[in-house]
């Protein structure tokens, strides 16, 4: 991990860490807090720590069903558009929210990143890359006072630095002033290494010069993440008789079978290490990362605890469901800490 030159503090307890932050949102919202309008809302991730920032969220929009029955499951209070994100119109928004324009303190937004990863075949005209200009339609009509866009990393490497600047330039052009920094949220009290890109917006007339949360915390470790005692729960169960198990067998802790494979194949099939935060969750982590020292994949419990979700929030489906939702949302502590830097620096 690299060395910070900032002081960090230390997580001593990280269970009770996370319950603190599952109080935070379960404490009832004045009507007169931030309010915050998510779109690709995922499972809730953002959300949560939109909540547990103090935030009241007046809208979600998600196309995929199961994580509209999961967000339902867990913010029952917040109206969802449970459809595709380019078939609605700010009218509709605003009649759903009883806003008006300029009225909004946040848009938030994490378009899909498949197409940006550089986990995948990173292909220029994947429509799935332009997804990010019925943001920017939203944006530029609803103008709220600020913005959050959350993407991989991948967005500013290679060949997709195209695609990059031309989101910059689309953001800018809505009439924001824009900052983008890569945060990673092993940082901010995740149990996991997972570096993102941050683009934060401000819109010009506010006269305030957008910001990012600077890191706060020593990386929690795995070990950590999930104290002493076993977590029970489902898993995806990979046979004894696959190779992938076989393979398993003989990796050792934060290794990955392409480590000891004659040809370097299975590169995504990788073994945690306990003294170490956990490598980035993906929508196929199910059966691809294992347990530090036992041959199996992890539990949606143990899964949860590494993706920043409290013990209480509730996941449904089969396990390649949950872990897929918990790789593909914002690690709910991580978001909260850029949510209360964003309600305390740039809307005050």
């Amino acid at each position: 991990m690299p060395k910070l030159r900032t002081s960090l503090s230390k997580i001593e307890d990280y269970p009770a860490f996370l319950e603190e932050h599952w109080l935070r949102h379960l404490k009832e919202k004045p009507d007169n807090a931030s309010t915050v309008i998510s779109t690709f809302a995922g499972c809730g991730g953002s959300s949560l720590g939109y909540s547990m920032a103090g935030f009241r969220e007046l809208l979600a929009i998600e196309w995929d069903d199961n994580a509209v029955q999961t967000f339902k499951l867990n913010f029952s209070d917040i109206p969802v558009y449970h459809g595709d994100i380019a078939k609605i119109s700010v009218d509709q928004i605003i009649e759903m929210t009883k806003l008006k324009r300029y009225e909004l303190d946040v848009l938030d937004g994490s378009p899909p990143c498949q197409g940006f990863s550089t986990n995948g075949k990173r292909i220029m005209a994947d429509e799935r890359n332009q997804l990010y200009k019925e943001y920017v339609r939203l944006l530029d009509d609803l103008k709220p006072k600020v913005f959050l866009f959350e993407n991989v990393s991948g967005l500013v490497k290679g060949k997709m630095k195209l695609i990059f600047a031309d989101i910059m330039r689309s953001l800018k052009d809505c009439g924001y002033k824009v900052s983008a920094k890569l945060l990673n949220a092993m940082y901010f009290g995740v149990p996991q290494s997972r570096e993102r890109l941050i683009i934060i917006g401000v819109r010009e007339d506010l006269m305030v010069m957008p910001s990012h949360p600077k890191a706060k915390y020593i990386p929690v470790t795995v070990l950590e993440g999930w104290g002493e005692e076993y977590i029970e729960g489902p898993r995806a169960i990979v046979g004894e008789d696959t190779e992938t198990y076989q393979w398993m067998q003989k990796v050792k802790q934060g290794m990955s079978i392409s480590d000891i494979h004659p040809k370097g194949y299975y590169f995504n099939r990788k073994r945690l290490n306990f003294m170490t935060p956990s490598c980035t969750l993906t929508k196929h982590s199910a059966k691809d990362i294992f347990h530090p020292i036992e041959t199996r994949t992890l539990t949606t419990n143990e899964y949860k605890r590494l993706g920043s979700f409290p013990d209480e929030f509730k996941f449904i489906g089969t396990p390649e469901q949950i872990s897929s939702r918990i790789g593909n949302s914002v690690p709910p502590l991580f978001m909260y800490h850029i949510a209360k830097h964003i309600k305390e620096n740039l809307l005050s």
